[in-house]
């Protein structure tokens, strides 16, 4: 087991609309969208949230896999609906590569993993290393593993929802090496390495703060200007093996308070996850602990399998569902002030406040957009938003302040959702990839999931 250690810009040419001839979205049955009681004031129609449990993409408590059998399909099919879990921890070991190229064999292997984890309607967070407790491989060994590896990184990326760094030492935690990879200029070497051969829109996580800082050479925290660039800084999250284990969770910090600071301030754009440890000094299973620097940090997701008494206590102390809530981001509807009526080929003007009642944000790019749903034909339109969901921070609330256009759209009246959707053309119309909101009888599972705006619009 892994121990050691705003406003929205109007938009024009962005906001292209796609029509159903286009998407070849068509009829469905199902419901119209407005069976249910809504209450309008002058501030539109409001939302209530809901405290439901349910599960959302690349958030919340995973599950970790670390041994070289291949995953199973009967068991990751139920963990959406038993455990609402949608993110996987696979670690690869390399142990039989030490020396040498990775075989066609194992190559094989990891892409049958990853193939699993995508009918499973699941992501993964992926990690390769070459021992548990023992030798790992020359720093050529794993430039060459590397350039094999860039191929599956590129054709699975829809799946993968974060990189972890690996490679070096036990664990691939970073924490010590047997070829001498454990210093900063062969940590600089491998993590750069790394960050040429996975997409650029996957992120990637380090063991500890400090490794990162010491690495790029600063020890200031990215930006709201950086996030989401691309560049390499901008793509290093953390990932806390030891989280909440004792004052310097098993040497993950060298200055708790300020890298902690540091976190707290990069998870703004940069994901933070991990799992527990034996706790030791100060460190219990208190909720009031738990909460509280789970929030500092942001966490997006915590590994379920360990360590069991902490999760446990959590479960005794009546704190653990809370934790399934808000692990990662929770959005919800706050309010939408929408027009009844828009004339034919004009544009729909958006007031929709979305909340992140959370304690991170969403971290991977998504199709966010207006569905538009005909009520006597069932035919969808979709009309794309220029505005990036990720903006949707931790305790704040996001006024999406847009016009949409409705060219193309035939006259009728038309029932309005929010469809927040996976970036991969793959994997954009499967319900277990979209964003589900946190409100009551808002949620549905029609055309790939979407949430009901509860409003009409009539185009004459």
């Amino acid at each position: 087991m892994m121990k050691n250690f705003n406003k929205l810009i109007v938009a024009g040419a962005a906001s292209v609309l796609l029509t159903c001839s286009i998407i070849a979205a068509c009829k469905k049955s199902g419901s119209g969208g407005n069976s249910n009681p809504v209450v309008t004031t002058d501030d539109g129609v409001k939302f209530d949230q809901s405290t439901d449990i349910f599960p959302n993409p690349e958030r919340g408590f995973t599950k970790t896999y670390t041994t070289n059998t291949p995953l199973d399909p009967v068991s990751l099919n139920t963990f959406r609906v038993n455990q609402n879990t949608t993110l996987i921890v696979r670690l690869f070991y390399l142990s039989d590569y030490k020396n040498k190229a990775i075989d066609q064999t194992y190559l094989d292997f990891i892409q049958t993993d990853l193939n699993t984890i995508r009918n499973a309607g699941l992501k993964g967070v992926i990690r390769f290393a070459y021992t548990e407790t023992g030798t790992d491989a020359p720093l050529a060994i794993v430039e060459q593993h590397m350039d094999q590896l860039k191929p599956i990184f590129e054709s699975n990326k829809d799946v993968i929802a974060f990189v972890q760094a690996g490679f070096i030492g036990d664990y691939g935690e970073w924490h010590d090496s047997t070829n001498g990879l454990a210093t900063v200029d062969n940590e600089k070497t491998i993590l750069n390495k790394l960050l040429s051969v996975v997409p650029k829109d996957i992120m990637i996580q380090v063991r500890t703060p400090s490794q990162k800082q010491q690495i790029f050479g600063t020890s200031v925290a990215i930006t709201a200007a950086q996030g989401y660039s691309g560049a390499d800084i901008a793509r290093i999250g953390q990932h806390n093996d030891c989280f909440l284990s004792s004052d310097d969770d098993y040497g993950t910090y060298v200055n708790a308070a300020v890298e902690k600071q540091f976190i707290s301030n990069e998870a703004l754009y940069v994901p933070v996850g991990g799992e527990t440890c034996p706790p030791i000094g100060n460190y219990s299973t208190s909720c009031d602990q738990a909460r509280t620097q789970m929030k500092l940090l942001r966490l997006t997701y915590l590994n379920m399998d360990y360590y069991q008494p902490t999760l446990s206590g959590w479960r005794t102390s009546g704190c653990f569902d809370e934790f399934i809530r808000n692990l990662g981001y929770r959005l919800a509807l706050v309010n939408a002030v929408l027009p009844g009526a828009a004339s034919l080929n004009g544009s729909l003007k958006l007031g929709i406040n979305i909340t992140n009642v959370g304690y991170a944000p969403l971290y991977n790019k998504k199709n966010t957009s207006i569905i538009l749903k005909n009520t006597s034909t069932g035919t969808y339109y979709e009309a794309p938003l220029a505005y990036d969901i990720r903006g949707v921070k931790p305790a704040a609330t996001v006024k999406l302040d847009e016009s949409v256009s409705l060219n193309g759209i035939p006259a009728g009246t038309y029932a309005l959702y929010l469809r927040i959707a996976d970036q991969s053309p793959a994997l954009k119309g499967r319900i277990e990839y979209a964003v589900r909101l946190a409100n009551k009888n808002t949620w549905v599972e029609d055309n790939g999931g979407m949430n009901d705006l509860k409003s009409t619009l009539k185009i004459q």
